[in-house]
């Protein structure tokens, strides 16, 4: 390896994993932040260049749904979300929303405002995604009933200019009152609308599809199960291709063999998603997700005095590792369900998501047993 320090990077020698598929002997060369090439045979000239010996590549891992870790959450302000977003990007995510749980309107707007800000300073946060408020009591999980709100027109334009253009996601019940016309509305605004926390049937859920949702957050969790009379949201979602499902594969959310099946009914549709919170990377013990206390056992994640979970101390090294040696998933779909296709429901697969020339120079280096060995955000390491 060499060590002169300049703009265009080279890393060579690894087998490349992405959406395209695989290639042994691939380097890619960086140029700043951007990919200016890459390929298998010749490499170019570069000023620094490091030797891969056959290792995994992939690219930067991309997070739609992530509250906290590293003891910190999205609630503590920008200095709480530059440390979980630390904490995940040493586990190779490069690029990631941050996720609010149901909180004051005030409250919301002002946590918008600082995501707003952290995005000028930090590209690789994308933006805000919003899990709360617009939620079914009865499938509310962790976030505080008393923060609950209905969408209404009001509320929806004041989280908008809050967000200054950074609100990336947002989760909708959709039998709420106002909820469809809320749909349009966001995805009118550039907004990818999920839904989530619902009681709906597979009918209106399609309803909500046709209006504009193109998400499904956290599959099976906080809605109607796939019932074989009664195929819920997640039917829905499986029956339609504009869709993207979010999985938290942590073992607990969903068991890996529910996950498989989704994953073989849905081919590079299906988003990993960590979902974590402040305890990702930071251990067992007491926390807290917006206002609601947490306790973590044994790396579980569930709402003090009660048996629901309540997020997940997840990473997506993690849930790459488990979807290639428990669930038995192809390296290709595992890695492209971490990085394209979660970039795809956000209309940035054009800047991410990929080891192709003038996407973003994000890259994973993973050892045999895909564990994360080093990581490249905007042709930096990081890791």
């Amino acid at each position: 390896m060499t060590t002169a320090r300049g703009s265009r990077v080279l890393l060579r020698g690894g087998r490349k994993l992405d959406a395209g598929g695989r290639q042994d002997g691939f380097w890619v060369l960086f140029d700043g932040g951007t990919i200016a090439a890459c390929g298998t045979a010749g490499p170019p000239a570069a000023d620094r260049v490091v030797d891969l010996a056959g290792a995994w590549l992939t690219p930067g891992f991309v997070d739609l749904h992530v509250h906290g870790g590293g003891g910190h959450a999205a609630e503590d302000g920008a200095d709480g979300m530059r440390g979980a977003l630390a904490a995940h990007r040493a586990h190779g995510t490069t690029r990631s929303l941050i996720s609010l749980v149901a909180a004051p309107i005030e409250q919301l707007e002002a946590s918008l405002a600082a995501i707003a800000d952290l995005t000028r300073t930090d590209a690789r946060v994308l933006g805000a995604h919003l899990e709360g408020p617009f939620l079914a009591s009865s499938r509310c999980g962790a976030h505080g009933p008393a923060y609950l709100r209905l969408p209404t027109p009001d509320v929806v334009e004041r989280l908008l200019r809050a967000s200054r253009g950074t609100l990336r996601q947002v989760t909708i019940a959709p039998e709420l009152p106002g909820a469809l016309d809320a749909v349009g509305r966001f995805a009118a605004a550039g907004v990818t609308v999920a839904v989530g926390h619902t009681e709906a049937d597979m009918a209106l859920t399609a309803r909500a599809f046709d209006a504009g949702a193109r998400l499904l957050t956290h599959a099976f969790n906080a809605m109607p199960g796939l019932g074989h009379r009664s195929p819920g949201p997640v039917g829905a979602a499986l029956a339609d291709r504009r869709v993207t499902l979010e999985l938290v594969l942590d073992g607990q959310h969903v068991h890996p063999a529910v996950a498989g099946l989704l994953l073989a009914g849905a081919p590079g549709r299906v988003a990993l998603v960590s979902d974590a919170m402040a305890a990702a990377g930071a251990g067992d013990g007491s926390y807290r997700l917006g206002r609601s206390d947490v306790v973590v056992r044994d790396g579980v994640a569930r709402l003090a005095g009660t048996g629901l979970l309540a997020g997940s101390t997840l990473t997506l090294e993690a849930a790459l590792r488990r979807a290639v040696r428990v669930v038995g998933l192809d390296p290709v779909a595992a890695v492209t369900a971490l990085t394209r296709t979660p970039a795809r429901v956000l209309g940035l697969d054009d800047r991410i998501g990929r080891l192709a020339p003038g996407r973003a120079a994000d890259a994973v280096v993973l050892d045999e047993d895909w564990s994360v060995r080093a990581v490249w955000a905007g042709g930096r390491p990081i890791r």
